[in-house]
């Protein structure tokens, strides 16, 4: 059986919520040992709804594929554990607030000094610099920060909110290039380096030209509601059973819809010539299209363009998407057995490598259920030492 890109690597998890965890179960998905640090008890998001049979989905969710350890950071006794724990591990992965870790006493330069190699990912609201790095950042913040929520709704409504916890997922994303970019970097050099990934300037990043349009153009666009920026028509469009999405705005792809609406006189009509003249005449172009999709079903108006090259999608649930044809035959969402709770259906790994793929190693730990384990095959620990240090509240 070949082996997964990042056997033989061990990341040690100090992280907590989304960003971090996400960011860790990647790696663990891709083949790297994972050790995930959580307080007795357990980390405060095993509280958050909603709950299976007792279990927060939230912690299900991005927790997979580790090693479940319980440490308490703030006990005197724990630092030399965590040391020890660095001196044997590749990447650190933290989203604590910055200098938290140097105020636990393990700040980059004493894991630089303690394993020269090891890679140290830190994923922070703001970031590391700057006159925001103390705040603290959940992901409608880094929404609001990043210009996004002031893009997103109608024109005429309020700033609105992305549906799903986009920054936190991207800034994971972030984490995952920045350890492997650096880890890259460390089998030229044979030293670590410290990786400062921040949520808004990770959300930032996917804000397209529109900065760049403000800084050296001036141009500032509001909210559009579902309408594209750039291209006409692409939009959300009723149909006789709900909502559906094309995108045929380049010059290329507008005489086809035109065509699968029967209405091939569309492209002779100067409004509508070229990309130019559609988006001045938006208005206009879109209560055509409104005029024509409201009068069939989605599906009806899906086999059509589909027959045209358009590129559409109707507006499915959440509950449609996860059950939709397309995401089952791309195994994105996988059943994962748990020794507890039995038979979880998790979302699967979207990197797909043809020669090395990854999987679901081990299913989200409880809290602490690797300790034995971990502590005795990592750092060597008898049974009398892990009683010492249980009974002293330290694991």
């Amino acid at each position: 059986m070949t082996a997964p890109p990042l056997d033989g690597l061990r990341v040690l998890d100090l992280s907590r919520f989304i960003a971090g965890p996400l960011c860790c179960q990647i790696l663990g998905d891709m083949g790297a040992e994972v050790i995930k640090v959580e307080r007795p008890g357990g980390e405060d998001s095993r509280r958050n709804v909603p709950h299976h049979r007792g279990h927060s989905l939230y912690t299900l969710n991005y927790n997979r594929s580790k090693h479940g350890i319980t440490l308490d950071t703030r006990h005197p006794k724990a630092l030399g554990v965590l040391e020890e724990l660095v001196r044997g591990s590749d990447v650190v992965v933290e989203n604590f607030r910055p200098g938290t870790l140097a105020k636990m006493g393990l700040g980059w330069e004493r894991i630089h000094e303690l394993n020269p190699r090891a890679v140290l990912v830190s994923i922070s609201g703001f970031g590391q610099t700057g006159p925001n790095r103390d705040r603290a950042l959940f992901d409608a913040i880094a929404q609001a920060a990043s210009g996004l929520m002031s893009m997103t709704g109608t024109p005429d409504g309020p700033p609105t909110m992305a549906g799903a916890f986009v920054a936190d997922h991207i800034a994971a994303f972030h984490g995952v290039m920045g350890a492997m970019m650096a880890l890259a970097a460390r089998a030229r050099t044979g030293d670590g380096q410290h990786v400062d990934i921040s949520c808004l300037d990770a959300l930032f990043s996917c804000m397209g030209t529109l900065p760049a349009a403000w800084r050296m153009l001036g141009e500032e666009v509001g909210r559009t509601g579902n309408r594209d920026h750039i291209t006409v028509p692409a939009n959300a469009y009723p149909t006789a059973d709900g909502y559906l999405y094309l995108h045929a705005g380049t010059d290329a792809l507008f005489p086809r819809l035109a065509a699968a609406m029967g209405m091939p006189e569309l492209t002779g009509d100067p409004r509508f010539a070229d990309q130019e003249a559609r988006l001045v005449h938006v208005e206009a172009l879109d209560d055509v299209v409104r005029g024509f999709t409201r009068r069939h079903t989605s599906e009806r108006i899906g086999a059509l363009l589909a027959a045209a090259g358009v590129p559409y999608s109707p507006v499915n649930s959440v509950a449609e998407a996860t059950d939709s044809a397309q995401v089952r035959a791309r195994d994105m969402m996988i059943e994962v057995e748990h020794p507890e709770l039995g038979t979880l259906v998790l979302p699967g790994l979207a990197l797909k490598l043809g020669g090395t793929p990854g999987s679901v190693r081990k299913a989200p730990p409880l809290p602490g259920e690797d300790n034995a384990e971990v502590y005795s095959r990592l750092l060597g620990l008898d049974a009398d030492e892990l009683a010492a240090l249980r009974a002293d509240g330290v694991i």
